[in-house]
């Protein structure tokens, strides 16, 4: 099973890090890809440009086993809504129950708005990590209709692949942090150490992302 975390990744940060090792250890993912969108549907338009962003992904995870960088999305035109990303993989001869796609609870909880929910849920799998205030277990609660789906993942439990379509709930300290805090950060000059990894940190000093006069390249 591959994990697909997709996001504006305006920039990637540790939380964005956090979720995909978390999702990679407790599940039997074979790697990881991280999938900066083109044209984030429920998102302004990104403030860094699609080379800048993928090159911030691709220094983020540089040294990080198991994860990748993938342009699936930045190669193709039009709203980067998960159904179509699906498609692609299929289109390429990837049967699409052996991806799961890798969210937030924060994201995951607004999937009832999501370009062709539910049938989304049918085609692939879901792993859902807690990000600070919504534990992906409080999901249950919040949506209900989708109780039915859910398997909690315990740390130190094996898991085999259900052959009907999951939603994986795992519970991990992911980073406090989002990019819209990053970018205000910058722009006040703030430090954002420990925020984002090292490597994003010097990429965007040296390309000067995130300015208060700077609209990305």
């Amino acid at each position: 099973m591959i994990g697909l975390l997709g996001g504006t990744f305006d920039p990637v940060h540790c939380g964005h890090l956090d979720v995909a090792r978390a999702a990679r250890v407790r599940l039997p993912l074979e790697k990881v890809l991280l999938i900066p969108s083109r044209t984030p549907p429920h998102r302004h338009a990104p403030r860094a440009g699609a080379a800048d962003r993928l090159a911030m992904v691709r220094a983020a995870i540089a040294n990080e086993p198991g994860l990748e960088a993938s342009t699936i999305e930045l190669d193709a035109a039009g709203p980067s809504y998960t159904s179509a990303t699906l498609d692609r993989f299929a289109a390429a001869g990837v049967d699409t129950h052996t991806l799961c796609f890798i969210a937030g609870a924060d994201a995951f909880a607004e999937i009832p708005t999501w370009h062709q929910y539910p049938e989304l849920l049918d085609r692939c799998h879901f792993a859902v990590v807690s990000r600070p205030g919504l534990p992906a277990e409080r999901l249950r609660t919040q949506l209900p209709r989708l109780a039915s789906r859910m398997i909690s993942v315990n740390e130190n439990q094996a898991y085999t692949t259900p052959s009907q379509a999951s939603i994986f709930l795992i519970d991990a300290s992911t980073a406090p942090v989002s990019s819209t805090d990053v970018r205000a950060r910058i722009a006040r000059g703030a430090s954002v150490e420990g925020l984002v990894p090292d490597a994003v940190a010097a990429y965007i000093d040296a390309h000067r992302l995130y300015q208060p006069e700077a609209h990305g390249h």
